[in-house]
């Protein structure tokens, strides 16, 4: 068995990280910690779990009971964090912060659609931001194949949950409902790592990303509308994508429509690409708290202990 501790244990990655693992057949949870809750039950912050488990919150834990590590703390925590520890030989880390998007540190960057083969070897992996996830599995497949040659232009939506737990102005249900908004135009933080990644696969590539993203009326999902200029027509576009994609273990490119009910819930990311005038379109959408966050997280786990990629995932969508 894998035994995994998390660190941060109070917000909305870790409550779905919890659930994940508590289900994992392959996992037994060591700790769960929180300074601000500790000697509580789990089940007093994440209620969903009323009946999965009977553990408390610690403030103390012990790393040696580990064999991994997952760090959902607030972003810039995970480095101090790690500067203050003294890791056992063997210890694996999966951040779920912002803080080694960059690989700084030894981190490999956790896109499984990318960067497959390196996770599974890797003892420390960031997880991908949420957006990030969405926007760049509907980028990939034109960047390794050299056909980023202009700017990309993104509008993604997202549910009240992207903002974490901690109540703000904007994610308060009085405002939420029923309204929509732009925030963070052209300057979200996930452009970093969108950008660089890009990059990697295509570097000639030197245009920008311009990005605006909105704040929905729900509370789990995005769904981006991503388009960029394309030499291609549909049907070679949807051979690329179809292609591309074909050794992922949740990623699907589909004639359909897609739309949030058919991902939220899962670790499930759907692709529908159409080409207009000679511009490629590509729809994405992912629950942005389980292939944007704790879903992509377990799935890393899995491929760094060799387990099937699906373990602890099948997970479905509502029917409505």
């Amino acid at each position: 068995m894998i035994r995994a501790g998390i660190i941060g244990g109070a917000g909305y990655t870790a409550g779905e990280l919890i659930r994940l693992l508590v289900n994992h057949p392959q996992v037994e949870i060591a700790f769960v910690h929180s300074t601000s809750n500790a000697g509580n039950l789990l089940t007093e912050v994440h209620a969903g779990l009323e009946g999965e488990t009977s553990m408390r919150f610690c403030a103390e834990y012990d790393l040696a009971a580990a064999d991994v590590v997952f760090l959902c703390s607030a972003h810039g925590q995970s480095r101090t964090w790690l500067a203050e520890q003294t890791l056992p030989e063997g210890l694996r880390i999966i951040d779920l912060a912002q803080d080694f998007r960059d690989e700084s540190e030894g981190f490999v960057y956790g896109l499984p659609e990318m960067n497959r083969e390196r996770i599974r070897t890797a003892r420390r992996v960031a997880n991908p931001g949420c957006f990030a996830t969405a926007i760049q599995l509907a980028l990939l497949p034109l960047a390794a194949a050299g056909l980023l040659q202009d700017e990309v232009h993104v509008t993604a939506v997202t549910g009240s949950t992207g903002a974490g737990v901690k109540p703000s102005a904007t994610t308060h249900f009085s405002w939420r409902a029923s309204n929509i908004s732009v925030y963070k135009a052209f300057t979200h933080q996930h452009l970093i790592e969108i950008g660089r990644n890009l990059r990697l696969l295509e570097p000639s590539f030197d245009r920008a990303v311009n990005f605006v993203p909105m704040r929905g009326d729900f509370t789990r999902g995005i769904l981006a509308s991503v388009y960029t200029a394309c030499p291609l027509d549909g049907e070679a576009v949807r051979k690329l994508y179809a292609g591309f994609y074909a050794p992922a273990a949740f990623t699907r490119v589909t004639d359909c429509g897609v739309d949030l009910k058919q991902v939220v819930n899962t670790n499930k990311a759907l692709l529908h690409t159409a080409v207009y005038d000679g511009k490629v379109h590509v729809v994405s959408a992912i629950d942005n708290l389980l292939k944007g966050a704790s879903g992509q997280a377990v799935q890393n786990m899995n491929l760094m202990f060799g387990l099937d990629e699906k373990e602890g995932l099948r997970l479905k969508a509502s029917a409505f």
